[in-house]
């Protein structure tokens, strides 16, 4: 009776057993399955962390193996990486008294004190120039320091100008040819000897006729010109009517009035020349128009505008031996294109007074030191960003017998100029009068720039998000 009772027991549980095994085994399936299911699409088919392709494309199961996607940045912000001041003064001219002005008892000359108050300005610019309106062609074979009308004076002229601060010489002027072929050789070997550089004439006529120059981090092009005959006398080129020896003919940049499409061409030739060795910037120093006019003549303007059309950035013209006013230029060809053009600044050192010229006024005596600078931003732009003129003013005066010369800056931010300049009020009274003389000339035209310059500023830095520059 007793197993009876157990197999009827065991009976009815046994629907309860297999049903638990058919669950086990489903369960087990399960597990199985999910488990190669991961290994698959995770670890890999072949177990190297690979699908080879098939699942990933399928599926758009991201690849482990594989770099994360980064999200797009943003745009670098636009900064100023770069400016470039450059500073341009006007004739030096080595009349006799001037040469004597710098004589020492010894015989030698130094004409270091000529300088001394500007010295301090002319080093505020990166770059710096002046005209050199005389030879240094020495005194072998019987050669004499002259002025007027053929001028050879003294090589510590380069040793004064050196030492105030100045880096280049304009050497294509009217009087480049005043000592001959020898004169205009010595001349650039006499400068580059120490150290400065030479701008207008070149030591061999395969050397480029222009520079580019590495000014505060911009590539700033220079050429420097001057008015001459491509066929003067005997059908050579000539300067101030002197014919150049065949030797040096090709050594010196001259343009003709007569056929200014020559000169144009050459200056295309020279700008592109210039931007391909990396030019950001053009300037182009030129010797034209009439002398002691206070107003640039027709072929200066006419001259100006073309170049502006070419694409040069800034003019400094000189030769008249006064200021003449300043002006921005619009390209007919590129209306963004702009240009700075100061026609004349003037003589930085002369003899030419109101009492020995014919222009009574006194605006020989007067000059200016033309500076302006480009900016140059991160996103590879450079632009044209300021202009400003100081006037300066020759002090005349006698002592021991002979003249003696000073080159003074006429600040007007400066409130005292007897004490900064240590004048009498006599001087005072002439060095304010030459300030007014130069202003009245460059004043409305400058003023003009400044305003132009300081909007295309403001517009180039909204554009480009510009609050804090952060170059000085």
């Amino acid at each position: 009776m007793l197993d009876k009772e157990k197999g009827r027991k065991f009976l009815k549980l046994l629907p309860k057993i297999l049903l638990a095994i058919v669950a086990a085994v489903i369960l087990g399936a399960t597990i199985f399955a999910a488990k190669f299911c991961y290994d698959f699409f995770v670890n890999g088919l072949f177990g190297d962390g690979s699908t080879s392709g098939f699942v990933g494309d399928v599926l758009d199961i991201p690849d482990p193996t594989e770099p994360e996607a980064t999200l797009p940045t943003e745009p670098e912000a636009v900064t100023v990486t770069a400016r470039a001041t450059v500073t341009v003064a006007g004739d030096v001219m080595m009349h006799i008294p001037v040469i004597n002005s710098g004589k020492e008892s010894d015989g030698s000359y130094n004409f270091d004190p000529t300088f001394e108050m500007i010295k301090d300005y002319v080093n505020q610019a990166d770059y710096s120039a002046v005209n050199l309106e005389t030879t240094l062609g020495g005194t072998d074979n019987g050669r004499e320091y002259s002025g007027y009308p053929k001028f050879n004076c003294p090589d510590e002229i380069a040793d004064a100008v050196k030492n105030a601060g100045f880096d280049m010489f304009l050497t294509a002027n009217n009087h480049a040819n005043d000592s001959g072929a020898a004169g205009m050789k010595r001349t650039f070997s006499t400068i580059t000897a120490r150290g400065l550089s030479i701008l207008g004439t070149v030591a061999a006529e395969e050397d480029p006729h222009y520079q580019v120059v590495d000014v505060g981090g911009i590539q700033v092009g220079m050429v420097c010109y001057t008015y001459g005959e491509l066929s003067g006398s005997g059908g050579r080129p000539a300067v101030n009517g002197l014919p150049l020896d065949n030797s040096v003919s090709s050594l010196i940049n001259i343009f003709d009035y007569s056929h200014l499409d020559v000169f144009y061409t050459q200056m295309e030739s020279h700008i592109a020349a210039m931007r391909e060795a990396g030019a950001e910037a053009i300037v182009l120093f030129i010797h034209w128009g009439e002398e002691y006019q206070l107003s640039p003549n027709e072929y200066q303007k006419t001259i100006a505008q073309k170049m502006c059309d070419l694409g040069v950035d800034v003019i400094a013209g000189g030769h008249p031996h006064v200021v003449q006013p300043v002006t921005l230029l619009t390209s007919t060809a590129d209306p963004a294109h702009q240009t700075v053009c100061v026609y004349s600044v003037g003589n930085l050192l002369s003899n030419q007074r109101s009492d020995n010229v014919g222009v009574s006024s006194g605006h020989t005596e007067d000059g200016a030191l033309f500076t302006f600078s480009f900016v140059k931003y991160s996103n590879g732009q450079v632009h044209l960003d300021s202009a400003d003129i100081l006037p300066t003013w020759v002090q005349m005066w006698k002592e021991d017998g002979h003249k003696e010369y000073r080159v003074l800056p006429l600040d007007a931010s400066v409130t005292d100029w007897k004490t900064a300049l240590g004048i009498d009020d006599s001087t005072l009274s002439s060095a304010k009068a030459s300030y007014d003389r130069t202003m009245a000339i460059v004043g409305e035209g400058l003023s003009g720039v400044q305003t132009a310059l300081d909007q295309a500023r403001t517009q180039r830095e909204a554009e480009f998000g510009i609050t804090d520059e952060g170059v000085g």
